[in-house]
């Protein structure tokens, strides 16, 4: 018991005087001259562990061949399935970069048609127009009696094959009289 009481007192005399009386410089700190003994509750027993649970051991461990298969078969069927993912992610890229380009150049055919509808709108002088058609061409404004109203039973426009009748009804059904 002696000896136990004097093991204990050197290994708390080294712990007080190494860690209080040293100073560490830089970053690596030295490991202790000593372990400390760790303490159990109670010694470990090693139990009996019969031959069949050994076996049934064994064989949860092991891989048999169909669980192979079965892993080999689960691991192709993910690889088409990520190939088949990759690509058609790839498909939908392609698809957005030619929508983005087809969007770019109806952008800039509506620009050209609005440019060139604007300078054809601008060249034109309706007042030039009028002035020809008067001076040069004996044209004249219509007079009160000259021009017919009628009505158009369809709404949408109509095609002159013959004089248009004096009371202005060019045709006349069932359904618009109602």
């Amino acid at each position: 018991m002696a000896a136990r009481t004097s093991a204990r007192r050197r290994v708390r005399n080294q712990r007080v005087s190494g860690s209080a009386g040293m100073y560490v410089y830089g970053n690596a700190v030295p490991k202790p001259a000593y372990e400390p003994q760790r303490r159990t509750a109670e010694p470990e027993r090693r139990q009996h562990v019969s031959r069949q649970v050994k076996q049934n051991r064994k064989k949860a461990m092991g891989i048999n061949k169909a669980y192979v298969v079965f892993l080999s078969v689960a691991a192709i069927l993910m690889l088409v399935v990520c190939v088949q993912y990759v690509q058609l992610r790839a498909e939908l890229t392609n698809r957005s970069k030619n929508i983005t380009a087809l969007q770019e150049e109806l952008a800039n055919l509506n620009e050209a048609n609005t440019t060139k509808y604007n300078a054809v709108m601008d060249s034109v002088n309706l007042e030039e127009v009028r002035e020809k058609a008067m001076d040069d061409l004996g044209m004249v404004y219509a007079n009160e009696n000259q021009v017919v109203e009628y009505d158009n039973p369809d709404g949408d426009y109509i095609k002159q094959y013959e004089q248009i009748p004096d009371e202005g009804v060019v045709a006349s059904s069932a359904k618009t009289n109602e």
